[in-house]
């Protein structure tokens, strides 16, 4: 399965997000998860298990807990991929950084303040 393939659903996308900031329990993703898309445990475990199988998550045993983990090497991966249409973006992005700048340094100057 292609990298995208497994971040083109929006639950796995999801639990990557809850796995983000840290390791995780499982019951603790499964909670969120079927709070938020209203699905069962065994289909939030199977997710887990595409995100594991795939290389984008690590699951590790705690006593009875199971403890899941981003793996960054598949989404470093898909950041090489993408490294390609950054070209598309970067300049607006710049011109949008440049525009901001312009915009509180009039404030500033319109406060009478200098910088």
């Amino acid at each position: 399965m292609h990298a995208l393939d497994i971040l083109g659903d929006p639950v796995r996308r999801r639990i990557l997000e809850l796995l983000a900031d840290g390791e995780q329990p499982s019951g603790a993703v499964v909670e969120v998860v079927q709070r938020e898309f209203g699905i069962s445990q065994p289909a939030v475990s199977q997710h887990l298990k595409v995100l594991r199988e795939s290389g984008f998550a690590t699951v590790r045993a705690e006593g009875q807990r199971r403890l899941y983990a981003i793996d960054s090497a598949p989404l470093q991966e898909v950041d090489a991929w993408l490294d390609q249409f950054r070209r598309f973006w970067e300049q607006k992005l710049d011109a949008l950084e440049t525009e901001i700048a312009r915009g509180k340094r009039a404030r500033r100057i319109s406060k009478g303040e200098r910088k």
